[in-house]
């Protein structure tokens, strides 16, 4: 099996916090990333394909494609956005990155057809990641 990942960045800011939870709650358990104005991240995105390569082209996948796919399910949604207020698909969802590993397989893997996607890892700094195989997960939606 041959892993192929693209990596990409965007920027993006979001606030966390649970609207169920008092001032005090949301602040005792989100500390300062729940500012009300936000605050923001230079996020780093790799995603991960697994597969055999084509015997014809020797890719599993094209990166160009790969990197495509991604620009157009994700990054153009967003790049440069509020995910609290911006992005429909994170409506209702405390956009950690926990859930943004999860939202992006879901946006992702129905579009890769050359392989399979095997990873996603999103940094919101260097030392602050998160790693996702496409488990089931069910996320809570406030609406």
């Amino acid at each position: 099996m041959i892993y192929v990942t693209k990596r990409v960045e965007f920027s993006a800011s979001h606030r966390l916090f649970n609207p169920l939870f008092d001032e005090n709650k949301n602040n005792e358990i989100f500390d300062k990333c729940n500012n009300i104005n936000g605050h923001g991240h230079n996020y780093v995105l790799d995603v991960t394909v697994a597969g055999i390569p084509d015997p014809e082209t020797g890719y599993v996948i094209d990166l160009k494609l790969l990197k495509k796919i991604i620009n157009e399910e994700l990054i153009v949604y967003v790049d440069h956005k509020h995910l609290n207020f911006d992005v429909d698909f994170l409506e209702g969802i405390i956009p950690t990155a926990e859930h943004l590993a999860v939202l992006f397989w879901q946006k992702l893997e129905i579009k890769i057809k050359n392989g399979k996607l095997h990873k996603i890892v999103i940094y919101e700094t260097a030392n602050s990641f998160v790693e996702y195989y496409g488990e089931p997960i069910e996320i809570k939606v406030y609406n």
